[in-house]
């Protein structure tokens, strides 16, 4: 079977799940989309490797299995999302130490922030994502503004899930007044704050 290669194209709040994101991941090579539901803990952990100019005052579960592999010499090579059973994505990560690989089980919120952590690409079998993948609406109303990838999630057979738009307003406060809510957001480990208010700087 064929590896096909996925990267992450954003997380957004899930509709349909209480307390629950959605890891849409999106083929490199081709327009579908895989969104995958997964806890806020992992989204959280996701969001913060993605934003790699946030750095929580102490490791988080995923920043303490990096620095543990890094001690003992162990490398991440590559994440394969592999099999798919009533909805339930199952991931392998691979690794490698002293040039012996290892395969090794893993949820897949796991795995995937695992490879953010590792420059490790994301890898599927075609034949999952011809099962699971979907097409997403790109929002025409962004084509035109610097995030063109944004994506509009518009009747989702499976998940109906749906990208929040950002409920803070941060357009009318000073760069002073944004750094320090910057550092207070990171002090109480709010991540998802944090990143939307770092756009707004970088913005400026």
């Amino acid at each position: 079977m064929s590896l096909v290669r996925l990267n992450i194209k954003g997380i957004s709040y899930s509709q349909t799940q209480n307390g629950a994101y959605a890891l849409i991941l999106n083929e490199v090579d081709g327009d579908r989309k895989l969104p995958i539901v997964i806890g806020a803990f992992e989204a959280q952990s996701i969001a913060i490797a993605l934003e790699k100019e946030i750095r929580p005052p102490r490791p988080l579960t995923h920043d303490l299995f990096k620095n543990f592999a890094d001690r003992f010499d162990i490398v991440v090579k590559q994440v394969i999302i592999h099999k798919l059973v009533d909805g339930v994505f199952y991931s392998s990560l691979i690794c490698e130490r002293d040039k012996i690989e290892e395969i090794i089980d893993a949820r897949t919120s796991d795995a995937i922030a695992l490879a953010l952590r590792f420059d490790a690409p994301i890898f599927t079998y075609k034949n999952i994502l011809d099962k699971a993948g979907i097409y997403l609406k790109v929002n025409p109303k962004s084509e035109d503004e610097d995030n063109q990838d944004s994506v509009l999630v518009d009747d989702l057979i499976a998940d109906e899930l749906e990208v929040d738009e950002p409920k803070e307003n941060y357009k009318g406060k000073t760069l002073d007044e944004l750094h320090s809510l910057l550092d207070e957001a990171v002090t109480n480990e709010d991540y998802e704050k944090a990143a939307k208010i770092r756009d707004e700087i970088s913005k400026r």
